[in-house]
């Protein structure tokens, strides 16, 4: 019997393919017949974000593909800020989707890519079998949220900063990285991100555009967006760190009213980024939930 929760495994194959006019890079691994997993990243990840839930994920039966999303590593990188809109990254989604030949898919979100995951659900909850949600909110429910609880208001102030023209990218991109450097460092349990693993996302940082790319995805917030339809249809898996030091654990719960079928896991002594820090028990929770209905790839 396979050991879904091992962590070492080969890294998994990657390649570019052309989605929505636009190059979209992406690692994938699993039986080309499993039923497709789609692996979102959030900010400041890339598809390496995922790399202890890969292998685990593909050796359970799936078909994972855990892309670069637009504005990010090898993806391309729109200089508009339309592009980034959240109703144009989810129809990203379902064009990968499509581009595999998936009526049917399971979403897997952290963070921003967590947002993502919660929109298509709702948008195109005829294409989603089920979606788990690592660490975001609802994304029609955080406003609401941050203007009940100030102390949330002050955990976000960076996405003020971030929706900055230039100046943003001056600071991050000092150091060789530094800020972002140290963000995740702090922001995580101690040794989860080590010094060449940040090599590595440096490395995704530094490609032509990116750093604006990346920060355009909060600079589209202040773009009209209509609320999604409520409630949620798929089935929901909503993991939580609830020593996220930018997302208060509160929002869990909010974002689980807006669900017909949801549950949450939380991980007490896990931070924001719960995949990195308790691979095997996310791991777990994450096979456990994707491959219990196997009808519809």
């Amino acid at each position: 019997m396979v050991d879904a929760t091992v962590t070492t495994m080969p890294e998994p194959t990657t390649r570019s393919i052309r989605v929505r006019g636009m190059v979209m890079h992406m690692a994938e691994a699993g039986p080309e017949d499993g039923p497709l997993a789609l692996l979102l990243h959030g900010f400041p990840e890339f598809w390496y974000g995922w790399r202890h839930q890969i292998g685990p994920l593909a050796a359970a039966g799936l078909r994972v593909v855990a892309p670069d999303q637009r504005g990010y590593g090898a993806t391309g990188k729109p200089t508009d800020l339309g592009p980034y809109h959240l109703d144009e990254l989810a129809a990203d989604v379902i064009a990968l989707a499509d581009a595999f030949g998936r009526d049917r898919i399971r979403v897997v979100g952290h963070d921003w890519g967590g947002l993502v995951a919660w929109r298509v659900a709702a948008q195109y909850s005829e294409r989603i079998d089920r979606a788990a949600i690592l660490n975001a909110p609802h994304p029609d429910v955080f406003m609401d949220y941050v203007r009940r609880h100030p102390s949330q208001a002050l955990r976000s102030s960076y996405i003020g900063f971030f929706q900055l023209p230039w100046l943003p990218e001056t600071m991050l991109r000092a150091g060789d990285f530094a800020l972002l450097r140290r963000a995740l460092v702090t922001s995580s349990r101690p040794g989860t991100f080590e010094a060449a693993t940040l090599d590595r996302y440096a490395a995704a940082w530094a490609e032509p555009g990116a750093l604006t790319g990346m920060l355009n995805w909060y600079r589209a917030l202040r773009l009209p967006r209509r609320p999604a339809p409520s409630p949620v249809q798929p089935p929901v898996l909503v993991l939580w760190g609830e020593r996220d030091t930018a997302l208060e654990a509160g929002l869990a719960e909010d974002s689980l009213a807006r669900c017909a079928d949801g549950r949450v896991q939380r991980f007490p002594d896990a931070t924001h980024w719960v995949q990195h820090e308790e691979p095997e028990a996310v791991n777990r929770a994450l096979v456990g939930f994707l491959t219990a209905d196997t009808n519809g790839h």
